[in-house]
């Protein structure tokens, strides 16, 4: 029996296109599909893939993603605590990988929170700007085959 939020190894994945046709990634098949803002998320249990694609005309650095995108996150989570920010090369190309912990939204019905681990990639492309892949699932939960099948699908459109 997997723990929980552990994705199946039998786990089916679905090319998804961004709204504005700029990208392409492979997202879990039969996960519920939300907006919020300019992102789509995919969830499913303790799991959830969210997708943002981002005005930026540089490339982003490990430094940028530390002094300007993680005070954001960590202003906005409980409980956050920063792994790393390495630069990752996927097959899709090169990403700057956030990786942090932070507690997941109350439960609306429960009010509980569960403690996650999260990998938050940023794709760049010139004259496309930033594609946000950020992955999350229960500490501790064996998700590194199928957040690689995600990162190492995400492409650019051309």
């Amino acid at each position: 029996m997997n723990p929980p939020g552990d994705i199946p190894d039998t786990q089916a994945f679905v090319p998804w296109s961004s709204p504005d046709g700029a990208f392409t990634v492979k997202v879990p098949e039969g996960w519920s599909r939300m907006s919020q803002g300019a992102a789509t998320v995919f969830t499913d249990k303790f799991n959830s893939v969210r997708v943002e694609h981002v005005p930026a005309e540089t490339a982003p650095t490990t430094n940028s993603v530390r002094t300007r995108d993680l005070p954001a996150i960590q202003a906005g989570s409980r409980h956050f605590s920063l792994v790393s920010v390495t630069e990752v090369q996927r097959k899709g190309g090169k990403a700057v990988l956030a990786e942090y912990r932070a507690d997941s939204a109350p439960d609306q019905v429960t009010g509980k929170s569960v403690p996650l681990d999260v990998q938050r990639f940023v794709f760049f492309s010139p004259g496309k700007g930033e594609a946000v892949l950020t992955l999350s699932g229960g500490v501790g939960a064996d998700n590194a085959d199928p957040w690689r099948t995600i990162t190492d699908s995400f492409r650019w459109s051309r």
